[in-house]
């Protein structure tokens, strides 16, 4: 299961439409809207983003939860560094977080990191990938 972190208000409804009438206008608390192959939750609350909140109020049941997103958050982390997109990347070894950090995934032949440092080039990136984020995935308590 996966938590996206957004910094704008989620608008996944028609404007105009009955359902979003009923949040937007009706004030509704939560409004679910029901389809034959998908459901989803509207639902007021404050500006709570913490994912492990989060993670125990919605993805019950999951046996990893993915997160995007929530940078500040005392997370394990997994960043993609593209040269292309950044110069550099959020990973900083002289921050107090940078034991956080997982793995980086680039391509930058020439970064090194503390933290393991995976390669688009490398064939078996992927594998590697998803065996260190369950290594190191923090557990939930019930």
């Amino acid at each position: 299961m996966t938590i996206k972190h957004g910094h704008h208000p989620a608008n996944v409804d028609r404007t105009g439409s009955d359902t979003w009438r009923h949040f937007n206008e009706g004030r509704a608390e939560r409004v679910l809207i029901a389809s034959p192959d998908l459901r989803v939750l509207f639902e007021r609350s404050p500006d709570d983003y913490d994912p492990i909140g989060l993670a125990r109020r919605y993805m019950q049941g999951a046996d990893i939860v993915l997160t995007e997103g929530f940078k500040a958050a005392p997370l394990p982390k997994i960043e993609v560094f593209r040269r292309a997109a950044s110069d550099r990347p959020l990973y900083d070894p002289a921050a107090s977080n940078a034991g956080e950090w997982v793995a980086i995934i680039t391509d930058d032949p020439d970064f090194h990191a503390e933290c393991s440092v995976l390669r688009f080039s490398d064939t078996i990136w992927l594998q590697l990938l998803a065996n260190l984020a369950w290594e190191r995935s923090l557990v939930l308590d019930s």
